[in-house]
C-alpha cells in the first residue's frame, strides 16, 4: 500500500490526514480479503482442528460442508472476521506506516531515502503487535464457529456475541483472548515477510523511471497476491498451534509450547504444516484482493480529499 519512493510521505506521515486514510484504506482492503478469502479460511481450520480421518483432505472439507449446509456453510463463521476485519487490517495497516515513520526517526544519518528490504521487514514486524489486541479475540470466535459444523463436541453457539459471552463467562479476558502468544508468533513473522515481499515485488514491476504509485491495478493484484504467498509460506506451523489452543477445552494444553510437543507426539511433525494446501490456494487471490481494496482506497481519497 505504501512504495519505496514515497520516503518524504513516509516521513511526514503523522498528520491526522494519512493516519485516517492508512486506517481506513486497510479496513476496506481487509473487508475484500474476506469476502474472497472466508470458504479457504475455514477448509483450513477445519483440516488443522479435526481428528485424524475425519477428513482426506481439503476437497472433503469443502464436500462435506456443503453438503451439511449448503454453499453458505462456507461462510461459516465469517461474522467474526467481517466484524473485527476493519479494525485489524486497519490497525495493522496504519501501524505498518506508522513504523516506517519510527525508523526514518531513528536512522536520521541514513545514506539512502528509500527504506531496505531489512526495514521493510522490520516495520512488518512491528506493526503485528498492536493489532493482535484485534485478531487474538476475532480469531478465536471464528475459529470456534468454523469448527462447530464438523461434528466436534463442546458448547453449539448461535453467532459471535454468543461465542464471546461464553468465554468470557467461562474464564473472563484470559479465555477470550486465549491464543494470543500464538497469534503474535505467527504474524509477527508473517508480516515482516508480507509488506517486504509486497514493496520489493512492486519495486520489480515499476519501469525505469516511474514510481511504484503510478502502478497499474494489475501490478498491485500481483505484488499483493505474492505478499500473501510469502506470508503463509511460513506462518503455517504457528497457525495450525494457534487454531488448536483456540479451538481445544479448557486446560488442554498449557500454552504454546505445550501444544506444539503435544501435536507433534500425538500426530507427527506434518500436523504442523496441516492446511498448508487451502492456505496458500487462499493466499493469492485473498491478499491480492487486500491490496486492491487498500490502493484503490487511497487513490479515491487522493482524489477527493
Amino acid at each position: 500500500m505504501s512504495d519505496s519512493s514515497s520516503s518524504e510521505q513516509a516521513q511526514q506521515g503523522t498528520s491526522t490526514s494519512e493516519n485516517i486514510k492508512s486506517f481506513v484504506s486497510g479496513g476496506a482492503g481487509g473487508i475484500a480479503a474476506v469476502l474472497v478469502g472466508h470458504p479457504f479460511d475455514l477448509t483450513k481450520t477445519r483440516l488443522q482442528t479435526a481428528a485424524p480421518g475425519t477428513y482426506t483432505g481439503a476437497i472433503d472439507v469443502v464436500k462435506k460442508a456443503v453438503a451439511r449446509d449448503g454453499i453458505t456453510g462456507m461462510y461459516r463463521g465469517v461474522v467474526p472476521p467481517l466484524l473485527g476485519v476493519t479494525p485489524i487490517f486497519a490497525m495493522s495497516f496504519w501501524a505498518y506506516d506508522m513504523s516506517k515513520v519510527l525508523i526514518y526517526k531513528l536512522t536520521p544519518n541514513r545514506t539512502s531515502k528509500e527504506l531496505s528490504v531489512a526495514e521493510y521487514a522490520a516495520a512488518g514486524f512491528l506493526s503485528a503487535i498492536p493489532t493482535t489486541l484485534v485478531t487474538a479475540p476475532v480469531e478465536r470466535a471464528k475459529v470456534l464457529l468454523q469448527i462447530q459444523g464438523q461434528g466436534q463436541g463442546g458448547p453449539q453457539y448461535n453467532g459471535v456475541f454468543d461465542v464471546v459471552k461464553h468465554l468470557y463467562k467461562e474464564g473472563g479476558v484470559r479465555s477470550v483472548f486465549r491464543g494470543s502468544t500464538a497469534t503474535v508468533l505467527r504474524d509477527g513473522p508473517g508480516s515482516a515477510a508480507y509488506f517486504a515481499a509486497y514493496e520489493v515485488t512492486k519495486k520489480l514491476l515499476t519501469p525505469a523511471g516511474s514510481s511504484p504509485s503510478d502502478l497499474n491495478l494489475g501490478a498491485v493484484i500481483i505484488a499483493g497476491g505474492t505478499a500473501g504467498v510469502a506470508m503463509w509460506s511460513i506462518a503455517i506451523p504457528p497457525d495450525v498451534l494457534k487454531s488448536r489452543i483456540q479451538s481445544a477445552p479448557t486446560g488442554t494444553y498449557s500454552g504454546f509450547f505445550d501444544c506444539a510437543r503435544k501435536t507433534i507426539a500425538q500426530d507427527g511433525v506434518a500436523a504442523l504444516w496441516r492446511g498448508l494446501g487451502p492456505a496458500m490456494a487462499r493466499a493469492f487471490p485473498a491478499n491480492a484482493a487486500t491490496f486492491l481494496g487498500v490502493e484503490a482506497s487511497k487513490k479515491l481519497f487522493d482524489k477527493y480529499f
